[in-house]
């Protein structure tokens, strides 16, 4: 296993460990709409067969959550495996999906507003488990772990949690792929809206 994925795990285990033993943890799981970036660069003979478009598809997440109170905020670290898809068009008419899998961690602040509603903002550290693009050999990606930012607003109902956010990677990031010796490169930061439930697997500390 790759050393980053174990560092990765190690610092949200050991915040996990520390949050347990203030506030709560829980599972989380959900959906997402999801689209990558356009071509960056390509040859002659591969824009001939690819549109430089991607049209986003629904993707899913899973993970864990730790939620420790400080007052009217929290603190809120996760890890979740996520998979999202992006559609691009051929020129024939025909599609192919380019599938990415990564690992998050996002470390969120959140701040406690009316009732049960709260808003939340903050980094999602990002590692690339895998890219796939159907009918090309892939070749290489520039950085295998990034940065992103999460922001939403999310909802409290006992030991249930429902929320919204958005997901834009920011660390520049180019996956590129080959075909019949061609070569091509593509913006893989990921761009979401995702909508997950959350549960509560232990009960709050007062």
């Amino acid at each position: 296993m790759n050393k980053r994925i174990i560092l990765l795990a190690i610092v949200f285990l050991s915040t996990l460990f520390y949050v347990n033993a203030q506030s709560e943890f829980g599972i989380k799981g959900g959906l997402s709409y999801n689209s990558n970036g356009e071509y960056k660069e390509f040859t002659s003979e591969v824009t001939n067969i690819y549109k430089n478009e991607g049209k986003g598809k629904s993707g899913f997440n899973i993970g864990f959550y730790g939620k420790l109170d400080l007052g009217p905020i929290y603190l809120r670290p996760e890890l979740v495996y996520t998979k999202t898809t992006s559609e691009y068009v051929l020129n024939t008419g025909n599609t192919e999906d380019y599938k990415l899998s990564k690992l998050d961690v996002p470390v969120l602040v959140g701040l406690k507003l009316i009732g049960p509603l709260n808003i939340f903002a903050g980094p999602a550290f990002q590692y690339i488990l895998n890219n796939d693009l159907k009918g090309l050999e892939f070749q290489s990606i520039k950085n295998d772990f990034t940065v992103g930012v999460n922001i939403g607003a999310s909802i409290e109902l006992g030991k249930l949690g429902i929320d919204v956010r958005y997901e834009r990677g920011l660390s520049s990031n180019e996956a590129s792929w080959t075909n019949a010796g061609d070569t091509f490169t593509l913006d893989s930061r990921p761009e979401q809206i995702i909508f997950s439930l959350s549960y509560r697997l232990s009960n709050k500390k007062k």
